[in-house]
């Protein structure tokens, strides 16, 4: 239960401001304390609407609209929705098709732009990368474009995901079941300005972070495009899965009491494992056998503070695709080690449904900052115990499209789907040169070095502004 701070109590000019609005939201998320604090600052503050330029001046979500969606590249554009744009790797978004796209050509986010999810969950926030130019938002996804000439964009953004400016905007939020916000709701959120050499400071190491994870999403799309090239698997690159014909209609024969389910012998996924036995493999069982093929332990959660010292975080199937997890920390007192991921481990979601955008079936990876967090049952883990083989190459090998319609046909269950590890453990991985598979290692790690980099510049923006914001309400004070 969140109770209203003894420093900051709700008083009767807080319930005028907000139209005598009583229910307890507004006045219990620290919106209430932030603008006061704002308020008390000795620099000069500027409305975020005063700050934007460009379509609805600067800030702007969309309008309601048809999705028609395409499987064809050539026909469509990547879309992006409010959960989505906190993915780190965004290779796996739908296409909205060029008719609708084209109709509204405003919501294609540009680099710098910061995006704020507007609807159901409100105030997620990311900034927009340059290697995202090119994609569309949906209507859930706010944006807010920096105009160049009044302030820049990276530290804009820092202050709008900062511990002062998500409470603000938060706080406006509207709607029962369904919260919502709209552009005109945070047009006057102050923005306080403490001069170029902080603000470039900040703005330099937000761009530094947006460049290290453009660089992070190329170099793992380089290390699966390098494993199957150099394999002689090329045609599996551009897998067309869904122009291919139906798996309606086929025979199987030499049936094994392993399994009856006719996913598990679709002709497609089929299509694909014959490619794999036709070059030099060897079976994913074979090379985890000293390493894991595993669920995750099942184990009771006991809730701990944030803080990383006394609790872990605990990372579910959706966060572990996202760039910075949220949510729930657990106690380390009460919590097995087991749950934490050995360096280098690839976690497979392995409980789910078999929709098109689910993440059931996809694989994360476990490594650097990420090893020291917990993680639930729900995923297939899969560690290497072969030296020959890492777990970054492996990786390599198990993000692409053609392992991901693999990884679904081994499923087993009724409405929620497992992996069958037994027929997992038969997938044959190419088997490359020492030096093949060296040189996709090294492209795997030095793309996750450059993720936690990218998390420590984006961090060290984040200290900065709060630093300078406390300093001025200290000597405002005094």
């Amino acid at each position: 239960m969140k109770t209203a701070s003894t420093d900051h109590p709700v008083r009767l000019s807080w319930l005028r401001e907000q139209g005598l609005r009583l229910d307890a939201a507004p006045y219990l998320s620290g919106a209430f304390a932030a603008k006061q604090l704002l308020k008390g600052l000795p620099v000069r503050k500027d409305a975020l609407a005063d700050l934007t330029e460009g379509y609805n001046g600067g800030i702007f979500n969309g309008p309601k609209f048809s999705r028609v969606y395409v499987n064809d590249p050539e026909m469509g554009v990547p879309f992006l929705g409010s959960t989505d744009m906190m993915e780190a790797d965004l290779t796996h978004l739908p296409l909205l098709g060029h008719d609708v796209a084209d109709r509204l050509a405003y919501l294609e986010i540009q680099p710098g732009m910061t995006l704020i999810s507007c609807s159901g969950t409100i105030g997620r926030m990311a900034y927009v990368r340059p290697d995202m130019r090119g994609i569309w938002s949906s209507q859930h996804v706010m944006k807010v474009q920096a105009n160049p000439a009044r302030v820049k964009s990276g530290y804009l953004n820092t202050f709008l995901r900062s511990r002062f400016g998500v409470p603000i905007i938060t706080s406006q939020a509207y709607g029962a079941i369904i919260q919502h916000i709209e552009p005109h709701h945070i047009a006057d959120l102050p923005v306080p300005r403490f001069g170029e050499e902080v603000e470039n400071h900040i703005h330099d190491l937000v761009e530094e972070a947006a460049q290290l994870r453009s660089e992070f999403q190329s170099g793992l799309q380089e290390a699966t495009r390098d494993l199957f090239t150099t394999g002689g698997l090329e045609k599996l690159l551009d897998l067309r899965w869904h122009e291919q014909p139906r798996d309606l209609g086929f025979t199987q024969r030499g049936l094994t009491p392993t399994t009856l389910r006719a996913l598990n012998y679709q002709p497609r996924a089929r299509r694909i494992i014959d490619e794999l036995h036709k070059v030099n493999h060897v079976p994913l069982g074979d090379i985890c056998k000293d390493g894991q093929l595993s669920r995750g332990l099942r184990f009771t959660r006991v809730d701990g503070a944030v803080d990383p010292h006394i609790s872990y975080q605990l990372v579910g199937q959706r966060q572990a695709f996202w760039l910075r997890p949220e949510g729930r920390w657990v106690s380390k007192g009460k919590t097995p080690k087991a749950v934490l991921a050995l360096d280098e481990t690839i976690l497979v979601a392995a409980r789910g449904t078999l929709g098109e955008n689910e993440v059931y079936g996809r694989p994360a990876f476990a490594t650097g900052s990420w090893c020291q967090k917990a993680f639930s049952e729900d995923f297939l883990r899969i560690r290497s115990g072969e030296v020959e083989f890492s777990g970054a190459y492996l990786f390599a090998f198990l993000r692409s499209e053609a392992l991901f319609r693999v990884m679904r046909s081994l499923s087993t269950g009724g409405k929620q789907q497992d992996i069958h590890t037994g027929l997992c453990a038969k997938i044959p991985v190419p088997l490359l040169t020492a030096a093949d598979r060296d040189r996709i290692t090294d492209t795997v790690r030095t793309a996750y070095r450059k993720r936690d980099e990218a998390d420590q510049k984006e961090d060290q923006a984040s200290s900065l502004l709060e630093k300078a914001i406390l300093e001025h309400a200290g000597a405002a004070s005094a």
